[in-house]
């Protein structure tokens, strides 16, 4: 048995039917969710249809709900609550074909969460969309949709040279992959940092940033260092994207966007292409975060070099909306009130 798992052509075997059963599960699965999401939008919709034909009220759901613990007394889904959940969903979705084909791929739990915290239709369909391609754990997407993710991807505008400098295909994922700017609010920082604090505070909190940065990065390291030339250099954070399958070197920097920033990453990608990147990884990308940039810079600044990087803002408070600043009590309001003080 021994010899035989040292065997190449068995190793290939067993990867082959590892894979298979790994592929077919996968669909079983998701095969699964599919059906009970559609059982859900029929029980929802037959609720609906009865109360209106028989002018059935409140009581007929609990009615309901203890007829089917009974029938089906190993079933977890028919609370009462569960039931006025499929209810609500059918009702909501009943005029949004698109979105009745879209909601069978994402689980229950994630139906729920949009349902409840998202009444615009477009931006429905925003977030089951990115949970679909992104794979988002429900806690993610909570995160997301705290973060407003859908509001800032409307407006944003992308810096990045991907298309000149990646095979289509990635460019199209790398795009994807990052934003034009990231939510550091939860670092609680209010006022001016250095940079390797700022480095610090994110290294600290690196789950919420991993949740920020979205589905597919790991961290590998903070000051990671490359020697080449019998030199050392320190790159700020460094992550692998498994979608993209390649490293992905992030820059720290908590002022303006200055140009010769672009040359320095530049410099760590080819660097991280030489000397870090295994054989099968694709190129690796480069993303400078920093406080402020401006478009004409950024863009003249990309121009012509031959590896892939983008520009992005990271947006440390969220400022209240002017016309409600006037109409929230202030912090001494508050004291005043409460503490006499």
């Amino acid at each position: 048995m021994k010899s035989l798992r040292k065997n190449k052509d068995y190793s290939k075997f067993l990867n082959d039917i590892r894979s298979e059963i790994e592929s077919r599960y996968t669909k079983a699965v998701y095969e699964v969710n599919r059906e009970l999401i559609a059982l859900y939008q029929s029980i929802g919709k037959m609720i609906v249809q009865r109360q209106d034909q028989f002018g059935w009220g409140k009581s007929i759901v609990e009615q309901l709900s203890l007829d089917l613990k009974k029938y089906f007394p190993t079933g977890t889904g028919y609370s009462v609550q569960n039931l006025w959940y499929m209810r609500q969903f059918y009702l909501e979705y009943q005029d949004f074909p698109n979105l009745q084909q879209l909601v069978g791929e994402i689980p229950w739990g994630h139906n729920l969460l949009i349902m409840s915290k998202i009444k615009d239709a477009d931006e429905r369909q925003f977030y089951i969309q990115a949970t679909i391609d992104m794979k988002w754990s429900r806690n993610v997407l909570l995160n997301q949709i705290k973060a407003n993710t859908y509001h800032r991807q409307a407006i944003a505008t992308k810096h990045h040279n991907f298309k000149e400098t990646l095979p289509a295909h990635i460019a199209e994922q790398a795009d994807e992959a990052i934003k034009d700017s990231y939510m550091l609010d939860f670092l609680g920082i209010r006022e001016p940092i250095l940079e390797r604090d700022l480095e610090q505070k994110m290294v600290t909190q690196i789950r919420d940033v991993l949740l920020e940065l979205g589905y597919g990065f790991s961290f590998i390291g903070n000051q990671y260092r490359v020697t080449a030339n019998g030199k050392e250099y320190l790159i700020d954070l460094l992550f692998y994207h498994r979608r993209l399958k390649c490293l992905v070197a992030i820059e720290l920097k908590t002022g303006k966007f200055k140009p010769e920033y672009a040359g320095k990453m530049n410099f760590y990608l080819n660097l991280l292409d030489e000397k870090v990147r295994e054989a099968d990884e694709n190129p690796s990308i480069g993303i400078i975060l920093c406080a402020d940039h401006d478009h004409f810079e950024v863009e003249y600044a990309l121009k012509g070099l031959n590896k892939p990087m983008g520009v992005a803002e990271y947006l440390l408070t969220k400022e209240l909306p002017i016309e409600l600043k006037d109409r929230l009590p202030t912090k001494q309001d508050i004291s005043t009130k409460f503490f006499g003080k």
